[in-house]
């Protein structure tokens, strides 16, 4: 009852100014019905659980790291492409767990958007088995898309009639409580389970991460955060008018976090400091026990925010979004580099297993050329710059370093590999989708990305994408045409016949979504968002 009064405050306070106030500014009633029901509170301290004040004698199980980065483009790593703004940013640290691990160079995301891409680390299973096919998504959202979303003649579609009492409240939106998470496999090998940082797997009680395995969860349990307070004076902001999506998090978002379900509170400074920080202390606090670690920095997505310090330190980028979105990446490097001092300081080092990667591509909305490069696509799209994402792992005590490996891997392997250096057991009684790269290669024959009408399959060196919007097939050898240039479809008919087969079988295996993509918007393969639009532009439409 409490709430529909907030609800029916809010809607009258936006409607004061008529029905067309009310129309401008509904995209801003989540922030401030959430606002009415859990304000922010100041900051306070974290208290992470002590483990034994003396590690156990004799050898023990490995400590696990596993590290997202946010929407990291493929060429944001200096170890892939150069850096960020032509190499002039570079990532030392990151590129670190690369050269002193294994580097898998043909690693992909599961899904081309983050909260699919993070439903699959979790349970080493496609999403859309279990009909985490779209990415979480409040109405408000998908409608402001829908009023503020284009590109040229190509208008986002908002499917108002998908619309029913059937579909999940936001927070519902998750994976489902009966799905295995690789917190609650490896606690039943005697592992501590930590999350820090972002989740957007589910805000109700019963999916939020203390629900899912993990004994303590420092969390933004949304899509996004603000990195800091908008007016800190600390803080470097970039906005970017030509984005409906930025318009709607700026309205929105708060600096904020919650500890075991708490309720919000200010963390201390930059979200990526802050992260980092806690990570450092929560390590400290397991040094003597076998702890998991899930830390999901929430950088470089938007909200482009930088601190002062970190902008001023490259004043050669003349661009500003460009130079605050550097910042952002320098400082996310920095402060793995933080991480991993750590584990050295604390002599755990070379028995803790450390997995970096990101949960897609570089988003086509910031207005950021080339941050895929060499690759085409953007997040949202089965370009390679959509799902080829980068997957090292560093293990002193387990892993060669300096290897690189080749075969075709990613996301859903994350859980399997984990799993057995834990030595914790990979559940029996559902199909797993993963498998432990660590102990060789990945032997599947094929791997699949399906969001709506939009689907793609690589098996071997061939690449299939299919699509409504445009009706369209493209297929590539990527042994020929990594970068995916020259379609083949038209000239290889039975081969796009045959991989589109492929596709309906795995299709026969999915579940229906538990929540509709209420949107169908635009990307244009080869230009960010802010780019002119140019008659003949290879375009795709996405399903949230």
């Amino acid at each position: 009852m409490q709430k529909r009064w907030i609800a029916l405050g809010v809607v009258a306070a936006l409607g004061a100014g008529g029905t067309w106030g009310y129309q401008a500014n509904k995209y801003r009633l989540p922030g401030i019905v959430q606002d009415w029901n859990d304000p922010v509170q100041p900051n306070r301290a974290v208290v992470w659980q002590q483990g034994p004040a003396k590690a156990p004698d004799g050898k023990r199980p490995p400590n696990i790291i596993l590290i997202v980065a946010d929407d990291l483009g493929y060429n944001d790593i200096s170890l892939n492409g150069g850096g960020v703004a032509g190499g002039i940013v570079k990532t030392p640290n990151i590129d670190a767990l690369a050269r002193e691990g294994v580097n898998f160079t043909t690693a992909y995301a599961a899904n081309a958007t983050c909260s699919p891409s993070r439903a699959a680390m979790m349970t080493g299973r496609y999403p859309t088995r279990f009909g985490f096919e779209f990415t979480a998504v409040p109405v408000q959202f998908a409608e402001n898309l829908a009023h503020g979303e284009g590109v040229g003649p190509l208008k986002t579609i908002f499917h108002k009639d998908l619309i029913t009492p059937a579909i999940p409240d936001y927070p519902d939106m998750g994976v489902p409580a009966r799905e295995v998470t690789i917190a609650e496999a490896v606690k039943t090998a005697g592992y501590h389970t930590l999350h820090i940082g972002k989740w957007h797997l589910g805000e109700a009680p019963s999916l939020q991460p203390q629900a899912q395995g993990f004994d303590e969860s420092l969390a933004v349990l949304g899509g996004a955060a603000m990195f800091m307070a908008k007016d800190d004076p600390g803080v470097v902001n970039a906005r970017l008018p030509w984005d409906a999506i930025d318009r709607f998090l700026w309205a929105n978002l708060r600096h904020a976090v919650t500890f075991n379900g708490s309720k919000r509170f200010q963390p201390k400074g930059h979200m990526t400091d802050y992260f980092a920080e806690e990570a450092t202390r929560a390590i400290a606090a397991n040094r003597n026990r076998p702890f998991f670690l899930y830390l999901a920095f929430n950088a470089p997505h938007t909200p482009l925010q930088a601190t002062k310090a970190d902008y001023d330190r490259l004043p050669q980028i003349k661009d500003h979004k460009t130079r605050v979105y550097g910042a952002m990446i320098a400082q996310l490097d920095r402060r793995i580099g933080d991480v991993m001092a750590k584990l050295k300081e604390q002599g755990i080092d070379d028995n803790t297993l450390v997995i970096f990667t990101s949960d897609n591509g570089g988003a086509w909305y910031n207005g950021i050329e080339r941050l895929n490069a060499p690759f085409r696509g953007w997040k949202a799209t089965f370009f390679e710059g959509g799902i080829r994402t980068p997957l090292f792992m560093r293990w002193p005590g387990g892993a060669a370093p300096g290897k690189q490996r080749a075969d075709v891997t990613g996301h859903l392997d994350i859980f399997a590999t984990i799993a057995a250096a834990a030595g914790a057991a990979v559940p029996g009684d559902r199909t797993i989708d993963s498998e432990n790269i660590l102990a060789g290669p990945a032997s599947r024959s094929a791997m699949f990305w399906r969001s709506g009408d939009y689907r793609a399959v690589r098996a071997g060196d061939w690449k299939l994408q299919v699509s409504r919007r445009p009706e369209q097939a493209r297929l590539y050898n990527l042994a020929a045409d990594p970068t995916e240039q020259k379609d083949l479809a038209a000239s290889d008919p039975q081969r796009v016949a045959a991989l589109r087969a492929m596709i309906a079988a795995q299709n026969k295996g999915m579940a229906k979504p538990i929540w509709p993509g209420l949107i169908e918007g635009p990307v244009r393969i080869d230009v960010p968002l802010n780019a002119p639009w140019r008659d003949g532009q290879d375009y795709i439409y996405w399903s949230n």
